[in-house]
Formats: structure tokens, C-alpha cells, sequence
């Protein structure tokens, strides 16, 4: 077996890295893939996470020259100053089932954090804040949602062969026309909006959405960015989100609750559009973007990839508010049938309590791990 570095100039590997998933999925149905033309990305100089951050990709050949594993490893300036540690992040693993292709990739990554003075490695987690986190532990027969990791059943065996170790866990519920929602909850939301004073507009086209992103960015900073483990978002940040999400968005699946005129908490939902990924093979070009844009308008799946309040307004009824929100969208639009509830981290206690009053099934759970260099 090889482990290679692959440097900046290397077009050759560069692809294998890309394609190399393609090739390991290749006979898994419910794998969806990433756009290659954004994978491209990370290996581009102005990738806006090399401004505060550097990173290693590695890929393992067998004696034929097949490749056969892949690896990320990111030194993240801006994260570690922010938490004042020095932690490493892994990313983009992808392996053949065999312990002996996961320690020489590992191996390698964990010489390459040491060398930059750092002492902790956790992940999977992504190079920026838009990047999907954790490895699947629970719910590999379901389809992911876009932008949600999906990996092997053999993978957690592989990882923890090394010495990693749980950091968190975090779910994946889903909610369709037949989940029950109490009515209590239904009933308290609209007597809580006029009690506390909280109003929850709706947004009608792109143009409203696009008035509203400082609103999110600021509440992202403000409450999210600590517990999630990531440091405050720029407006750079911010505009590749709205770059990423804007062009499929409905802007009737976006919600932000306010009290008196500053935004307290959110709910951001966008159509799920991974069944046109595995169509076009995550390839934009020639006709991917119009697949994308006809799903965008066709599903029946909704992604709801946050929802919160601010702390201080948790205990007053704002989260019976976005639960009521989240019924609205599923239940009142007749183009959508389901939603999921993407990623909720398990120390997030208010959401998941007010969750456990309804019969969300809890399909699927991602774990991070972390490991003492």
C-alpha cells in the first residue's frame, strides 16, 4: 500500500480523490453524491478556508495503483482561536473495508497535525461551516438528505480501531402528514405569539429571503456558533451559503421569529434535491443544473437544516412557535409530504424535549469522534 500527499499542482490525484467515492458507492442506492465542480474547490488556492486555515489530502493505492482510500486533514486557525485549543480536523474519509488502509491514511494525517503544534484531532468535520458533520452510526438504508454525510456500517469499527472515541451524537428525525402533533403545542403557538409578542412573518420570494441574511448571520453568531463548535461567520461565509442555497430555495420553508423587531430564532428549510444528484452523478454540466432546478420545484421532501431560539427566550414558548412552523410547512404546502429535522446535537436538550412530545421517528444518527495526539 502508498500513501501519497497530493500536492497543489496535481491534477491526476486531484480527480482520484473526487472520483474515488463515486467508484466505493457505485452499487449503494441511497448514496448522494456531491457536485464535482464544488469538490474541485478545495483544492483551488482561493478556496476561502485557506485564508484562515491549511490542509492535507492524502489517497492510499494498492500494489496495482487502485485507489483505495482518502483522507482530509485541516489545521483551522480561526476554530482554534476561537476555543483557544489546538485541534486538527478530519474529513472526507473514504476507505475500502480493511483496519490496515485506515491506519497508514491516518497515520500519515496524524504526523501532519503534529508538525503543525497541534495535539487533538476530532471529525468528520467539514473544512467550513457549511460542510456536513459526523460519520453515520444509525439509518445507512435511508437516503441522505443534500449536504448530509452518508457512509459504510464499517466505518465507525474502523475509526474507533484507531482510539477514537465519542465526542457527541446527533439525530435525524423525520416528520410526514401522518406525524402527530399535539394539539396543545398547535393550539399554545398562537397565544404565545401574541402573549410575548412574537411574530414569525412569512417570506414570499428571494428578494425578501435576501433582506433577512443579516438577520440569520447574526443569530448563527450570537447562539450557534459556540455549541456547534465553530467559530463566528464571516460575510464570506454567509455569501456562499446564500450562493449554495439560493438558487433552490423556497422561501416559504424559511422562518424567523421576532420580538420586538430583532430576530430571536429561526427555522431554515429548503427542498431536498438529492435524487437529481444521483441522476446527473454530481455533474452541473450539460444538464445537472436543470435537473437540480426541476427537483428543487418537484420533491416532496423538505430539508430543515436549523432550528432555534435564543437562550433566553427558550423557556417562554418560541420553540412551540417553530414547532408549529415546521407542521404549517409540512402539512399546508401540498407539494411537500415529509421533512427532516438535519442534525440535532445532542446536548441541544430544549429542542429534543420539545421534540419527545411529538412521535418524530429519529431515523438516523451521526457520531463525531476525537482522539488525544
Amino acid at each position: 500500500m502508498e500513501i501519497i500527499q497530493i500536492l497543489p499542482a496535481d491534477r491526476q490525484h486531484q480527480n482520484a480523490f473526487i472520483q474515488f467515492p463515486f467508484d466505493l458507492y457505485s452499487k449503494t442506492p441511497q448514496w448522494v453524491p456531491p457536485l464535482r465542480m464544488e469538490m474541485r474547490k478545495i483544492f483551488i488556492p482561493s478556496y476561502a478556508f485557506y485564508d484562515y486555515g491549511e490542509a492535507v489530502f492524502y489517497l492510499a493505492k494498492d500494489e496495482f495503483g487502485q485507489v483505495i482510500g482518502r483522507l482530509t486533514v485541516a489545521n483551522n486557525h480561526r476554530y482554534n482561536d476561537f476555543h483557544g485549543t489546538r485541534t486538527a480536523f478530519f474529513y472526507y474519509f473514504e476507505s475500502e473495508n480493511d483496519p490496515a488502509i485506515a491506519k497508514g491514511l491516518f497515520s500519515r494525517g496524524f504526523d501532519w497535525a503534529r508538525s503543525q503544534g497541534l495535539d487533538h484531532i476530532l471529525g468528520p468535520k467539514g473544512l467550513t461551516v457549511l460542510d456536513g458533520f459526523g460519520m453515520l452510526v444509525k439509518g445507512f438504508e435511508h437516503q441522505p438528505a443534500f449536504g448530509q454525510p452518508y457512509n459504510p456500517s464499517y466505518y465507525p469499527e474502523l475509526i474507533e480501531g484507531l482510539g477514537f472515541t465519542k465526542v457527541k451524537d446527533i439525530y435525524t428525525g423525520r416528520i410526514s402528514r401522518e406525524t402527530h402533533f399535539p394539539e396543545k403545542v398547535l393550539k399554545a403557538a398562537p397565544l404565545v405569539e401574541k402573549r410575548i409578542g412574537f411574530s414569525a412573518p412569512e417570506l414570499h420570494n428571494k428578494k425578501e429571503l435576501k433582506q433577512v441574511i443579516q438577520d440569520f448571520k447574526r443569530l448563527y453568531n450570537e447562539s450557534l456558533a459556540g455549541p456547534a463548535g465553530n467559530a463566528a461567520l464571516t460575510d464570506e461565509d454567509m455569501n456562499a451559503m446564500v450562493s449554495q442555497l439560493m438558487w433552490i430555495a423556497d422561501p416559504r420553508l424559511v422562518k424567523l421569529i421576532y420580538k420586538d423587531g430583532k430576530a430571536v430564532g429561526w427555522l431554515l428549510g429548503y427542498p431536498d434535491i438529492g435524487r437529481a444528484l444521483q441522476r446527473c452523478k454530481g455533474r452541473l454540466f450539460p444538464f445537472g443544473w436543470l435537473q437540480i432546478l426541476l427537483e428543487a420545484k418537484q420533491t416532496h421532501w423538505i430539508d430543515l437544516n436549523g432550528i432555534g431560539i435564543i437562550k433566553e427566550y427558550q423557556r417562554l414558548g418560541g420553540t412551540a412557535i417553530l414547532y408549529n412552523e415546521i407542521y404549517k410547512s409540512v402539512m399546508n404546502f401540498k407539494q411537500y409530504d415529509y421533512a427532516e429535522m438535519l442534525q440535532m446535537r445532542e446536548e441541544n436538550i430544549n429542542i429534543l424535549l420539545e421534540a419527545d412530545s411529538f412521535d418524530i421517528d429519529f431515523h438516523k444518527m451521526h457520531r463525531q469522534y476525537e482522539k488525544g495526539l
